[in-house]
Protein backbone atom coordinates (compact mmCIF):
# COMPACT_ATOMS: atom_id res chain seq x y z
CA UNK A 1 0.00 0.00 0.00
CA UNK A 2 1.28 3.40 -0.94
CA UNK A 3 3.12 5.50 1.64
CA UNK A 4 1.15 8.60 0.67
CA UNK A 5 -1.92 7.14 2.38
CA UNK A 6 -2.22 7.33 6.15
CA UNK A 7 -5.10 4.83 6.01
CA UNK A 8 -5.95 2.35 3.29
CA UNK A 9 -8.76 -0.17 3.48
CA UNK A 10 -9.59 -2.88 0.96
CA UNK A 11 -12.43 -5.40 1.23
CA UNK A 12 -12.93 -4.83 4.96
CA UNK A 13 -15.47 -7.13 6.56
CA UNK A 14 -16.54 -7.70 10.13
CA UNK A 15 -19.07 -10.34 11.19
CA UNK A 16 -20.53 -11.20 14.58
CA UNK A 17 -21.84 -14.69 14.10
CA UNK A 18 -24.33 -14.55 11.23
CA UNK A 19 -24.57 -10.75 11.38
CA UNK A 20 -22.21 -8.85 9.08
CA UNK A 21 -21.72 -5.29 10.37
CA UNK A 22 -19.17 -4.28 7.70
CA UNK A 23 -19.64 -5.74 4.23
CA UNK A 24 -16.57 -5.25 2.10
CA UNK A 25 -15.73 -1.55 2.16
CA UNK A 26 -12.85 0.22 0.42
CA UNK A 27 -11.45 3.69 1.04
CA UNK A 28 -8.16 5.53 1.39
CA UNK A 29 -7.18 8.58 3.44
CA UNK A 30 -4.24 10.57 2.03
CA UNK A 31 -1.72 11.84 4.55
CA UNK A 32 -2.40 15.38 5.70
CA UNK A 33 -6.14 15.35 4.96
CA UNK A 34 -9.29 15.44 7.08
CA UNK A 35 -11.55 12.52 6.17
CA UNK A 36 -15.15 12.41 7.39
CA UNK A 37 -16.87 9.08 8.02
CA UNK A 38 -20.65 9.56 8.21
CA UNK A 39 -23.62 7.29 8.63
CA UNK A 40 -26.71 6.59 10.73
CA UNK A 41 -26.57 4.53 13.90
CA UNK A 42 -26.06 0.88 13.06
CA UNK A 43 -24.52 1.60 9.67
CA UNK A 44 -21.11 0.10 10.48
CA UNK A 45 -18.98 3.21 10.95
CA UNK A 46 -18.22 2.55 14.61
CA UNK A 47 -17.04 -0.98 13.89
CA UNK A 48 -14.92 0.33 11.01
CA UNK A 49 -13.25 2.98 13.14
CA UNK A 50 -12.63 0.56 16.01
CA UNK A 51 -10.84 -1.78 13.59
CA UNK A 52 -8.68 1.09 12.37
CA UNK A 53 -7.88 2.06 15.95
CA UNK A 54 -6.92 -1.51 16.80
CA UNK A 55 -9.78 -2.13 19.22
CA UNK A 56 -11.40 -4.86 17.10
CA UNK A 57 -10.14 -7.63 14.88
CA UNK A 58 -11.51 -7.73 11.34
CA UNK A 59 -13.07 -10.82 9.78
CA UNK A 60 -11.57 -10.24 6.33
CA UNK A 61 -9.89 -7.63 4.19
CA UNK A 62 -6.69 -5.62 4.19
CA UNK A 63 -6.13 -2.61 6.45
CA UNK A 64 -3.06 -0.44 6.79
CA UNK A 65 -2.71 2.49 9.21
CA UNK A 66 0.54 4.47 8.92
CA UNK A 67 2.07 1.42 7.29
CA UNK A 68 1.05 -0.98 10.09
CA UNK A 69 -1.66 -3.57 10.53
CA UNK A 70 -3.72 -2.10 13.41
CA UNK A 71 -4.85 -5.58 14.43
CA UNK A 72 -1.32 -6.27 15.68
CA UNK A 73 -1.52 -3.27 18.06
CA UNK A 74 2.18 -2.56 17.80
CA UNK A 75 3.70 0.05 20.11
CA UNK A 76 5.25 1.71 17.06
CA UNK A 77 1.79 2.43 15.67
CA UNK A 78 0.13 3.40 18.94
CA UNK A 79 2.83 5.98 19.66
CA UNK A 80 1.91 7.78 16.42
CA UNK A 81 -1.88 7.84 16.91
CA UNK A 82 -4.17 10.01 19.05
CA UNK A 83 -7.82 9.19 19.77
CA UNK A 84 -10.74 11.27 21.02
CA UNK A 85 -13.50 8.87 22.01
CA UNK A 86 -17.14 9.88 22.05
CA UNK A 87 -17.32 9.20 25.78
CA UNK A 88 -14.46 8.81 28.24
CA UNK A 89 -13.93 8.14 31.93
CA UNK A 90 -11.10 10.34 33.15
CA UNK A 91 -10.24 10.12 36.85
CA UNK A 92 -12.31 12.89 38.45
CA UNK A 93 -9.74 14.05 40.99
CA UNK A 94 -6.88 14.75 38.61
CA UNK A 95 -5.97 18.31 37.63
CA UNK A 96 -6.04 19.42 34.00
CA UNK A 97 -2.32 20.07 33.63
CA UNK A 98 -1.45 16.95 35.61
CA UNK A 99 -3.53 14.80 33.24
CA UNK A 100 -2.08 16.35 30.10
CA UNK A 101 1.49 16.07 31.38
CA UNK A 102 0.95 12.45 32.42
CA UNK A 103 -0.43 11.40 29.06
CA UNK A 104 2.34 13.27 27.28
CA UNK A 105 4.94 11.32 29.26
CA UNK A 106 3.65 8.08 27.73
CA UNK A 107 4.76 9.12 24.25
CA UNK A 108 8.34 9.24 22.99
CA UNK A 109 8.05 12.86 21.79
CA UNK A 110 5.25 14.46 23.77
CA UNK A 111 4.40 18.12 23.29
CA UNK A 112 4.64 20.82 25.95
CA UNK A 113 1.53 20.45 28.17
CA UNK A 114 0.98 24.20 28.49
CA UNK A 115 1.15 24.61 24.72
CA UNK A 116 -1.48 21.90 24.21
CA UNK A 117 -3.74 23.31 26.95
CA UNK A 118 -3.64 26.67 25.19
CA UNK A 119 -4.29 25.04 21.82
CA UNK A 120 -7.58 23.53 23.01
CA UNK A 121 -8.69 26.66 24.86
CA UNK A 122 -8.29 25.57 28.49
CA UNK A 123 -6.05 28.43 29.62
CA UNK A 124 -6.85 29.34 33.22
CA UNK A 125 -8.06 25.82 33.98
CA UNK A 126 -4.66 24.21 34.39
CA UNK A 127 -5.17 23.56 38.13
CA UNK A 128 -8.86 22.75 37.94
CA UNK A 129 -9.98 19.26 38.93
CA UNK A 130 -11.56 17.22 36.15
CA UNK A 131 -14.75 16.87 38.23
CA UNK A 132 -15.24 20.66 38.14
CA UNK A 133 -15.13 20.97 34.36
CA UNK A 134 -18.23 21.50 32.26
CA UNK A 135 -19.15 19.02 29.54
CA UNK A 136 -17.62 21.20 26.85
CA UNK A 137 -14.44 21.70 28.88
CA UNK A 138 -14.12 17.95 29.37
CA UNK A 139 -14.31 17.47 25.61
CA UNK A 140 -11.49 20.01 25.24
CA UNK A 141 -9.47 18.04 27.76
CA UNK A 142 -10.17 14.85 25.78
CA UNK A 143 -8.79 16.61 22.71
CA UNK A 144 -5.72 17.77 24.64
CA UNK A 145 -4.99 14.21 25.78
CA UNK A 146 -5.16 13.04 22.16
CA UNK A 147 -2.85 15.79 20.92
CA UNK A 148 -0.19 15.90 23.63
CA UNK A 149 1.65 12.93 22.15
CA UNK A 150 2.11 14.88 18.88
CA UNK A 151 0.48 12.10 16.84
CA UNK A 152 0.60 11.87 13.06
CA UNK A 153 -2.95 10.52 12.86
CA UNK A 154 -5.88 11.61 15.03
CA UNK A 155 -9.23 9.84 15.31
CA UNK A 156 -11.94 12.30 16.36
CA UNK A 157 -15.27 10.74 17.35
CA UNK A 158 -17.93 13.43 17.83
CA UNK A 159 -15.25 15.87 19.07
CA UNK A 160 -17.57 18.88 19.60
CA UNK A 161 -20.42 17.16 21.45
CA UNK A 162 -21.52 19.45 24.29
CA UNK A 163 -19.84 22.55 22.85
CA UNK A 164 -21.67 25.87 22.59
CA UNK A 165 -21.53 27.50 19.13
CA UNK A 166 -18.49 29.64 19.96
CA UNK A 167 -16.60 26.66 21.37
CA UNK A 168 -17.49 24.58 18.31
CA UNK A 169 -16.04 27.19 15.99
CA UNK A 170 -12.88 27.39 18.12
CA UNK A 171 -12.56 23.59 17.95
CA UNK A 172 -12.93 23.75 14.18
CA UNK A 173 -10.00 26.14 14.02
CA UNK A 174 -7.96 23.74 16.15
CA UNK A 175 -8.75 20.89 13.75
CA UNK A 176 -7.84 23.09 10.78
CA UNK A 177 -4.55 23.93 12.49
CA UNK A 178 -3.81 20.19 12.79
CA UNK A 179 -4.19 19.87 9.05
CA UNK A 180 -1.88 22.87 8.66
CA UNK A 181 0.73 20.95 10.66
CA UNK A 182 0.48 18.03 8.25
CA UNK A 183 -1.57 15.82 10.57
CA UNK A 184 -4.15 13.36 9.23
CA UNK A 185 -7.59 13.38 10.84
CA UNK A 186 -10.38 10.81 10.63
CA UNK A 187 -13.55 12.55 11.79
CA UNK A 188 -16.87 10.95 12.71
CA UNK A 189 -19.66 13.39 13.49
CA UNK A 190 -23.41 13.78 13.34
CA UNK A 191 -23.00 17.53 12.71
CA UNK A 192 -23.06 17.54 8.93
CA UNK A 193 -22.15 21.23 8.77
CA UNK A 194 -19.03 20.26 10.72
CA UNK A 195 -18.09 17.62 8.16
CA UNK A 196 -18.80 20.03 5.31
CA UNK A 197 -16.64 22.74 6.92
CA UNK A 198 -13.68 20.53 7.90
CA UNK A 199 -13.41 17.44 5.71
CA UNK A 200 -11.45 17.25 2.47
CA UNK A 201 -13.39 14.10 1.62
CA UNK A 202 -16.27 12.21 3.19
CA UNK A 203 -17.68 8.71 2.91
CA UNK A 204 -21.26 7.84 3.84
CA UNK A 205 -21.83 4.32 5.19
CA UNK A 206 -25.17 2.55 5.13
CA UNK A 207 -25.90 -1.10 5.91
CA UNK A 208 -22.19 -1.85 6.25
CA UNK A 209 -21.29 -0.49 2.81
CA UNK A 210 -19.97 2.84 1.56
CA UNK A 211 -22.69 4.25 -0.68
CA UNK A 212 -20.92 7.44 -1.75
CA UNK A 213 -17.50 9.03 -1.29
CA UNK A 214 -16.03 12.32 -2.44
CA UNK A 215 -15.45 15.98 -1.66
CA UNK A 216 -18.33 17.43 0.37
CA UNK A 217 -19.01 20.18 -2.14
CA UNK A 218 -19.17 17.79 -5.09
CA UNK A 219 -21.45 15.12 -3.65
CA UNK A 220 -24.62 16.98 -4.60
CA UNK A 221 -24.18 16.36 -8.31
CA UNK A 222 -25.26 12.84 -9.14
CA UNK A 223 -25.22 11.60 -5.54
CA UNK A 224 -28.98 11.33 -5.19
CA UNK A 225 -30.00 14.67 -3.66
CA UNK A 226 -32.06 17.09 -5.71
CA UNK A 227 -31.50 20.76 -6.46
CA UNK A 228 -34.06 23.19 -5.03
CA UNK A 229 -35.51 25.76 -7.44
CA UNK A 230 -37.60 28.50 -5.78
CA UNK A 231 -39.44 31.47 -7.30
CA UNK A 232 -42.53 33.67 -6.95
CA UNK A 233 -45.28 33.40 -9.49
CA UNK A 234 -47.41 36.21 -10.90
CA UNK A 235 -49.55 36.30 -7.73
CA UNK A 236 -46.45 36.59 -5.53
CA UNK A 237 -46.82 33.06 -4.18
CA UNK A 238 -43.52 31.45 -3.28
CA UNK A 239 -43.14 28.12 -5.07
CA UNK A 240 -40.42 25.52 -4.75
CA UNK A 241 -39.57 22.51 -6.88
CA UNK A 242 -36.93 19.82 -6.49
CA UNK A 243 -35.14 18.37 -9.48
CA UNK A 244 -32.07 16.40 -10.48
CA UNK A 245 -31.94 18.36 -13.75
CA UNK A 246 -32.06 22.09 -12.92
CA UNK A 247 -31.10 23.14 -16.45
CA UNK A 248 -34.17 21.54 -18.02
CA UNK A 249 -36.48 22.74 -15.26
CA UNK A 250 -35.25 26.33 -15.53
CA UNK A 251 -35.77 26.26 -19.29
CA UNK A 252 -39.32 25.02 -18.86
CA UNK A 253 -40.19 27.52 -16.12
CA UNK A 254 -38.72 30.56 -17.86
CA UNK A 255 -40.22 29.62 -21.21
CA UNK A 256 -43.69 29.26 -19.68
CA UNK A 257 -43.31 32.55 -17.81
CA UNK A 258 -42.29 34.38 -20.99
CA UNK A 259 -45.31 32.99 -22.84
CA UNK A 260 -47.55 34.37 -20.07
CA UNK A 261 -45.70 37.65 -20.06
CA UNK A 262 -44.65 37.17 -16.45
CA UNK A 263 -41.40 37.38 -14.54
CA UNK A 264 -40.11 34.75 -12.14
CA UNK A 265 -39.33 36.92 -9.15
CA UNK A 266 -36.85 35.84 -6.46
CA UNK A 267 -35.64 32.96 -8.62
CA UNK A 268 -33.00 30.88 -6.84
CA UNK A 269 -31.30 27.57 -7.52
CA UNK A 270 -29.79 25.91 -4.46
CA UNK A 271 -27.21 23.19 -4.81
CA UNK A 272 -27.73 20.19 -2.49
CA UNK A 273 -25.76 20.48 0.74
CA UNK A 274 -23.96 17.59 2.36
CA UNK A 275 -26.94 17.31 4.72
CA UNK A 276 -29.34 17.04 1.77
CA UNK A 277 -27.22 14.28 0.23
CA UNK A 278 -26.90 12.46 3.54
CA UNK A 279 -30.61 12.57 4.33
CA UNK A 280 -31.66 11.43 0.88
CA UNK A 281 -29.15 8.60 0.67
CA UNK A 282 -29.90 7.31 4.15
CA UNK A 283 -33.66 7.93 4.08
CA UNK A 284 -34.39 4.25 3.48
CA UNK A 285 -32.47 3.33 6.64
CA UNK A 286 -35.53 4.15 8.75
CA UNK A 287 -36.67 1.35 10.97
CA UNK A 288 -34.08 -1.05 9.55
CA UNK A 289 -31.34 0.60 11.63
CA UNK A 290 -32.83 -0.68 14.86
CA UNK A 291 -32.68 -4.23 13.54
CA UNK A 292 -28.90 -3.98 13.31
CA UNK A 293 -28.74 -3.00 16.99
CA UNK A 294 -25.78 -0.71 16.55
CA UNK A 295 -22.21 -1.21 15.47
CA UNK A 296 -21.02 -3.15 18.50
CA UNK A 297 -20.21 -6.80 19.04
CA UNK A 298 -22.36 -9.57 20.39
CA UNK A 299 -22.79 -10.05 24.10
CA UNK A 300 -22.43 -13.34 25.91
CA UNK A 301 -25.84 -14.51 24.72
CA UNK A 302 -25.17 -13.70 21.08
CA UNK A 303 -27.23 -10.47 21.19
CA UNK A 304 -26.05 -7.32 19.40
CA UNK A 305 -26.10 -4.43 21.91
CA UNK A 306 -25.63 -0.81 20.83
CA UNK A 307 -22.21 0.15 22.13
CA UNK A 308 -22.81 3.82 21.40
CA UNK A 309 -19.03 4.43 21.32
CA UNK A 310 -19.01 4.59 25.12
CA UNK A 311 -15.48 3.24 25.24
CA UNK A 312 -13.33 4.14 28.18
CA UNK A 313 -9.63 4.75 28.20
CA UNK A 314 -7.29 5.75 25.39
CA UNK A 315 -6.30 4.13 22.13
CA UNK A 316 -2.77 3.17 23.08
CA UNK A 317 -3.77 0.61 25.71
CA UNK A 318 -5.68 -2.66 25.78
CA UNK A 319 -5.22 -6.10 24.39
CA UNK A 320 -5.89 -7.00 20.79
CA UNK A 321 -9.15 -8.58 19.70
CA UNK A 322 -12.71 -7.49 20.28
CA UNK A 323 -13.14 -5.26 23.32
CA UNK A 324 -16.67 -4.92 24.63
CA UNK A 325 -17.42 -1.78 26.53
CA UNK A 326 -13.90 -0.77 27.61
CA UNK A 327 -15.24 1.05 30.65
CA UNK A 328 -11.95 1.46 32.47
CA UNK A 329 -11.19 4.78 34.04
CA UNK A 330 -7.96 6.50 33.17
CA UNK A 331 -5.83 6.56 36.27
Amino acid sequence: MADQFAIEVRGLRKAYGDFEAVRGIDFSVPSGQVFGLLGPNGAGKTTTVEILEGYRQRSAGEVTVLGFDPGERSRALRSRVGIVLQSTGLYRHIRVREAVAHFGSLYPHGRNPDEVIALVGLQGKEQAMARTLSGGQMRRLDLALALVGDPELIFLDEPTTGFDPAARRAAWETIRSLKGLGKTVLLTTHYLDEAQALADRVAIIKDGRIIVEGEPGSLGAGAGAAYRVAYRDGDGTLLEQRTHDPTTLLYELTSAALERGERLEALTVTRPTLEDVYLELTAAEGDDASAEAGDGGADGNGAMPELGRERRGRGRRGSSGDRRGRRRERR
